[in-house]
């Protein structure tokens, strides 16, 4: 079996990803990292180069490679979800948790994080919470079909999200 996090950018899926697989002894997998290791460039340089196709092509390959391991925490890109086949992958080879987060946790989360300018290339051309907003709002859907778990982030220290992820799955 494998845990697998989805959510927005920003939600805690590395983070907690890397406590859940502590506590549960499991190995962590963050398929951003396995993407930008195997392409040899970031994300943002990527899509710059390539487009978004041709990273949403990596990472389904990446996913789909990763999903035949077990007794893993996965944490996801935060568009994996846009591909049906993403979705089959993660249902069919585990357990799928869907890590939310309000607009503006998501926003003071983003500004904090140093990564946010290397790793996380903007996805519309709109000032970052009307970006986060339209894409939230377009995802949402996809986060609701997918997941088997949903946990708020917001409030919440890792430890509890950690906790609430373990007893839901009892």
């Amino acid at each position: 079996m494998n845990l697998f996090l989805i959510g927005y950018r920003c939600t805690g899926k590395t983070t907690v990803g890397q406590a859940l697989a502590e506590r549960l002894g499991w190995t962590f997998v963050d398929t951003d990292e396995v993407v930008v290791e195997t392409a040899g460039t970031s994300i943002a340089q990527m899509v710059e180069s390539h487009g978004w196709p041709y990273f949403r092509r990596l990472e389904r390959q990446t996913l789909s490679a990763v999903a035949n391991g077990s007794d893993q925490v996965v944490a996801t890109g935060g568009g994996v979800v846009l591909d049906d086949r993403n979705l089959g992958v993660m249902q069919k080879t585990g357990t799928v948790v869907w890590l939310t987060a309000n607009e503006t946790t998501i926003a003071r989360r983003m500004l904090a994080d140093h990564a946010t300018q290397t790793n996380r290339p903007s996805l519309t051309d709109q000032g970052q919470i009307a970006e986060i907003r339209q894409v939230l709002g377009e995802r949402l859907p996809r986060y609701e079909k997918a997941a088997d778990i949903t946990i708020e982030t917001d409030q919440a220290s890792i430890e509890m999200i950690c906790d609430r992820i373990l007893m839901e799955l009892k």
